[in-house]
């Protein structure tokens, strides 16, 4: 008997007596692995001229077909047998309550932001983007901040490095207000966008964090001015809490960027322990607006003899707290799966 035919009987005696799917596996390793007994036949090929190549290899493939028929057989043969033994073995109560349902959940600061993005692009407003890593210049001088302004302290701007350039140092932006720098020198008025994104201050407590999201709208015409202001601030923060009728104040402040400055209030009451806008005597800070200081938009290359502008902003944590009553700002970032079971929004 030739030794291919020795080995093939060899093979298929020890297939039909394995029963354990795992020594079947390690069988088949041992006929057709690396190192396999079938392997070193076919490598003994090389050594043989074309002619003898095509004959021993035509007899190599009939004893392999061969193997690998019973391999396959014996296979689900095994696996046919495990299943009925778990079968016999496994009780299976169908009376019981399935598995509770695992999907994700839409984050809470995902959501407010499509709301927020769908109402200002309702309103003719484009979405401007810019870096997170910004310049001194473009984060403070170009938007009028004064160079002794206390927020260019270490201990409320994050500095990338203390090297400086002819644009001052390198810092994570603390506000997205530099994006309508770049906006306003890449495009010519009228211009009518807003900028969505992470901004960075050295703060951490119940109401603050390190990281939190800001929404900025600007508008610049030739005719823009506070009515105009006034009228899409209330159209927008009607439509986000969902109310018809809502009374605003405008409180006078201070922001380097704006000239006449304010902060914007809302009315509210509280019933069953909820607050509930658009009633009731109360007023809440809801955002900060302005008319934009002449200073900034020289740094955007904007005629102020033509042109002004107007802009708003808000904390996007803050929007969504208010609206969906997450009292600890910490808990947006904390990667907790309770909490995100408890504020977080079916997907469905």
């Amino acid at each position: 008997m030739s030794e291919l035919k020795k080995l093939e009987s060899s093979c298929l005696l020890e297939i039909a007596n394995c029963g354990d799917l795992k020594k079947l596996d390690a069988l088949r390793n041992v006929i057709f692995g690396k190192n396999g007994e079938f392997t070193k036949i076919v490598a003994e090929l090389r050594d043989l001229n074309d002619e003898q190549k095509r004959k021993r290899g035509s007899e190599i493939n009939l004893v392999k077909n061969n193997i690998l028929d019973r391999l396959s057989a014996k296979f689900n043969e095994l696996e046919t047998r495990e299943l009925n033994r778990k079968l016999a073995s496994e009780f299976i109560d169908v009376s019981m309550p399935p598995r509770p349902d695992c999907s994700g959940k839409i984050h809470p600061l995902t959501k407010v932001e499509e709301e927020v993005v769908r109402i200002l692009s309702s309103h003719g407003f484009e979405f401007a983007d810019g870096p997170e890593i910004e310049s001194e210049y473009f984060n403070f001088t170009a938007l009028n901040v004064s160079d002794y302004h206390p927020a260019r302290t270490m201990h409320d701007t994050f500095y990338v490095h203390k090297l400086a350039d002819d644009e001052g140092r390198r810092l994570l932006r603390t506000h997205t207000s530099p994006v309508q720098i770049h906006a306003m020198l890449a495009n010519k008025p009228p211009l009518r966008f807003f900028s969505l994104g992470k901004v960075y201050r050295s703060d951490y407590d119940a109401t603050h964090t390190p990281m939190f999201h800001q929404i900025e709208g600007i508008m610049i015409d030739k005719s823009v001015g506070f009515s105009h202001l006034k009228w899409i601030l209330l159209d927008f923060l009607k439509k986000f809490f969902e109310v018809k009728e809502l009374q605003m104040r405008f409180r006078p402040s201070f922001f380097p960027f704006t000239e006449p400055s304010a902060e914007v209030d809302i009315n509210y009451e509280i019933k069953n322990g909820k607050m509930i806008f658009g009633s009731g005597d109360k007023w809440l800070e809801i955002c900060g607006c302005g008319t934009i200081h002449p200073n900034v938009l020289k740094s955007g290359n904007v005629d102020t003899k033509q042109y002004q502008g107007v802009a708003f902003g808000f904390g996007l944590e803050r929007l969504t707290s208010l609206k969906y009553g997450v009292l600890d700002l910490r808990g947006y970032f904390e990667s907790n799966e309770r909490w995100i079971n408890s504020f977080g929004f079916s997907a469905n």
